[in-house]
C-alpha cells in the first residue's frame, strides 16, 4: 500500500475513528524531459537569487506572504502547526446529504479512506450505516495548507473522501445561454432516438488514452529508427448544417456500429478494452543518442492508428 499522506480522525458525534487517507489516482501521463537541442542532454533548474547571484539551497528558502509590492510577512513551519484550525487532525462530519445534491462542478480529487487497527469497528459502522441511508458526509480537513470541504462517502466496503471546491472557487458561466432557443418537436424527437441508441450503462473499463496509445507508439518507432507516419485529418467546417439530415446520418452509423460490434464479438473471457494495442517489441536502439534523448513509460503498447489519408516521413 502506497504511504498515507495523511493521519488524523473521522469525528462522528461522540465516536472519534482512527484513519489514513492515500492517494486513489495516479497519473498515466507520458513524461518527457527537456533536453538542450544542441547536446541532448537534459537541462536543469536553479533556484536563483538576483540579490544574493547565487543558487540557493531548500533549507535557505521561508515561505512569505505578499502584502504588498515586495513586501512580506514571513511564516516558518511552527506557524503553520499553531494555527488554531480544527480540521488539522480531525474530520468533523457537518451534516449528511443526498449525492445528487452536489453538483459535480464542486468534486476535485478522491482519496481512500483506511481504518487504523482501533478504528475498524466504529468505520464499519459507520459505512453501513451510510450504505443503508443512502447518503454521504459533509465535513472539513486541513490539508496542504488549506481547510479542505470534503465529502465522504461509501464505496463496495470502504470509505472514499472527495475533496470540494468551495463557491468562490468556481467560475460563473459566462457562455451562451441556449434556454430560449427554439426547436421543434420533430427535432427533439431524433435526438431523443439517437440518444436511446447510445444509451448505456457506463463502463469505464470500456475506454482508453487512445491519444497516450498513438504517442507511445510514436515513440517505440522512433526509437527503433523507423518512419514516423504522420496523419492528415480534415478539421470539422463550421457553417450552416442541416440539423434533421445531420440526425439521420448519426442514427444510420450508430445502427452500423453497432452492427458490426455485434458481428465480431471478443474471444470468450475478453472484454474490448483489454485487448492490447498493436504495437512491435521494441528491439535495440539504431541511434544511441536519440535513445537516451527519449523519456517514455516502461511499456509501450500501440502504434499510430491507421488513417484514410497518410504520408511518411522519416525519423530524424
Amino acid at each position: 500500500m502506497p504511504r498515507a499522506i495523511w493521519r488524523g480522525a473521522i469525528s462522528f458525534g461522540m465516536v472519534s475513528i482512527p484513519i489514513k487517507l492515500y492517494t486513489a489516482t495516479e497519473s498515466k501521463d507520458v513524461s518527457f524531459r527537456q533536453l538542450a537541442g544542441e547536446d541532448l542532454k537534459p537541462i536543469r533548474y536553479l533556484r536563483w537569487s538576483p540579490t544574493l547571484d547565487r543558487e540557493v539551497q531548500f533549507d535557505e528558502i521561508v515561505k512569505g506572504y505578499e502584502y504588498a509590492k515586495d513586501q512580506f510577512v514571513i511564516l516558518d513551519d511552527e506557524d503553520f502547526e499553531q494555527l488554531p484550525v480544527p480540521s488539522k487532525h480531525t474530520i468533523h462530519i457537518e451534516q449528511f446529504v443526498a449525492a445528487d445534491e452536489i453538483d459535480p462542478v464542486y468534486y476535485e480529487k478522491p482519496y481512500y479512506v483506511d481504518p487504523d487497527d482501533v478504528g475498524v469497528k466504529p468505520y464499519a459502522l459507520l459505512v453501513k450505516a451510510m450504505e443503508e441511508k443512502g447518503l454521504i458526509a459533509i465535513g472539513k480537513l486541513a490539508m496542504r495548507q488549506k481547510e479542505q470541504l470534503v465529502a465522504l462517502r461509501p464505496q463496495d466496503g470502504h470509505l472514499t473522501i472527495e475533496t470540494l471546491l468551495y463557491p468562490d472557487e468556481v467560475r460563473e458561466y459566462e457562455g451562451t445561454d441556449v434556454s430560449d432557443v427554439a426547436v421543434s418537436d420533430a427535432e427533439l424527437k431524433m435526438a431523443f432516438a439517437l440518444i436511446d441508441m447510445l444509451h448505456e450503462p457506463f463502463d469505464p473499463a470500456k475506454f482508453r488514452d487512445e491519444y497516450r496509445d498513438i504517442l507511445l507508439g510514436m515513440i517505440m518507432n522512433k526509437l527503433e529508427g523507423g518512419e514516423v507516419v504522420v496523419h492528415e485529418q480534415e478539421a470539422p467546417q463550421a457553417g450552416t448544417v442541416d440539423l434533421m439530415a445531420a440526425l439521420r446520418a448519426s442514427i444510420e452509423a450508430t445502427k452500423a456500429r453497432r452492427g458490426e460490434e455485434a458481428a465480431t464479438p471478443p474471444p470468450a473471457g475478453e472484454h474490448p478494452a483489454e485487448r492490447e494495442p498493436v504495437a512491435a517489441a521494441a528491439k535495440p536502439a539504431k541511434r544511441a543518442s536519440k535513445a537516451a534523448a527519449v523519456e517514455a513509460e516502461p511499456k509501450a503498447e500501440a502504434k499510430p492508428a491507421r488513417a484514410s489519408r497518410a504520408k511518411k516521413t522519416p525519423a530524424k
